[in-house]
């Protein structure tokens, strides 16, 4: 049973380099890489977003790790760390800092002032 086990838990690395050898035998293969590159890079359509949105973004949940430390590091009262939640990252960051930096009693100035307005 040992050496089955080995080598079913390494199964991927002993066919791996064989289907590695049969792609270049598809004669498109190199076009369909270049293609999904394509639709990667350029903005035009947006693939790099689309596969963050719909992939990365569930399994990578940076708002968690960010809530985390603002509720476990900051005082500030709970409407704000509602209101920094519904913002984007960079948006986030920024607010966090400025609030850090001249206190909760301004950024509640600076909301004001923009309603006002």
């Amino acid at each position: 049973m040992g050496v089955l086990a080995t080598i079913a838990k390494n199964l991927d690395t002993l066919i791996g380099p064989g289907v590695t050898l049969l792609f270049p035998l598809i004669p498109v293969w190199p076009y369909m890489k270049l293609l999904f590159c394509i639709w990667l890079v350029l903005p035009i359509f947006n693939g790099a977003a689309y596969i963050y949105e719909n992939i990365v973004r569930e399994y990578v949940k940076p708002s968690d790790y960010i809530n985390f430390i603002s509720s476990s590091t900051s005082k500030r009262p709970e409407g704000q760390n509602k209101f920094l939640q519904m913002m984007s990252l960079d948006a986030r960051k920024s607010v966090e800092r400025f609030i850090d930096q001249y206190g909760p009693e301004a950024f509640e100035r600076v909301v004001r002032a923009v309603r006002s307005n």
